[in-house]
């Protein structure tokens, strides 16, 4: 493989990453209006997965998970030998795994949604839904982790403003994640969203940046 065929593939890569993010929220909250019975502030994004056009959810996930571990391999490919070289792609990679598994086992009904489904929260949890669960966990872990190597990273390259960012992104996302994990919003799923929109840009933002003049440097 030539130098240049081997370069354009590593900025294929990280396109995939860049996009992922934005095509995720996109994807969410074009369905929120059109899912009957869906309130984003009782109801998690993961529903979007039940009932017949869950499909759409369960696609979001899977290729949208499949563009952030696309994108961890374009960065690693950059960064291999610098700063955040190992651990900043295989924290993003993380957050496409959990997006995949995500997609792979769903949550279970409730709350009302989809139409049928008991009023209240599940009294138990089906296998399904705690691997669901777990993939949510592995993926909002490793973005709040990857935050904090990327900000280690602009903090020793002396570019703050980007430090900062990264900073700021993580502590919204942990702070979003911890209460809500915790049951002190009583179902108010709102914090997630926030979580979602400020997350998945900052882990797309960070491919999309090597394909500037940083990633040539």
């Amino acid at each position: 493989m030539t130098r240049s065929s081997t370069a354009g593939t590593t900025r294929a890569l990280l396109a995939g990453g860049a996009i992922a993010g934005p095509l995720f929220i996109v994807v969410v909250f074009i369905q929120i209006p059109l899912r009957a019975g869906f309130d984003w502030a009782r109801h998690p994004l993961s529903m979007l997965s039940l009932g017949d056009p869950g499909w759409v959810q369960v696609t979001n996930f899977i290729l949208c998970g499949a563009l952030f571990i696309a994108g961890a391999v374009g960065i690693r490919r950059v960064l291999r030998g610098q700063a955040a070289g190992t651990w900043g792609p295989l924290l993003i990679g993380g957050l496409g795994f959990g997006l995949i598994v995500g997609g792979l086992f769903s949550a279970d009904p409730g709350l009302g949604f989809p139409a049928g489904a008991p009023p209240g929260q599940p009294t138990t949890m089906s296998w399904h839904s705690g691997l669901h669960l777990t993939g949510f966990g592995i993926g909002f872990i490793s973005l709040i982790a990857g935050a904090f190597v990327f900000a280690r990273r602009y903090w020793k390259m002396g570019q703050r403003a980007w430090a900062v960012y990264c900073i700021a992104s993580g502590l919204i996302v942990a702070a979003c994640f911890a209460i809500v994990m915790a049951g002190l919003t009583h179902q108010n799923y709102q914090l997630l969203y926030i979580a979602l929109v400020v997350g998945w840009v900052w882990a797309s933002v960070m491919p999309a940046r090597l394909l500037g003049p940083e990633g040539s440097e």
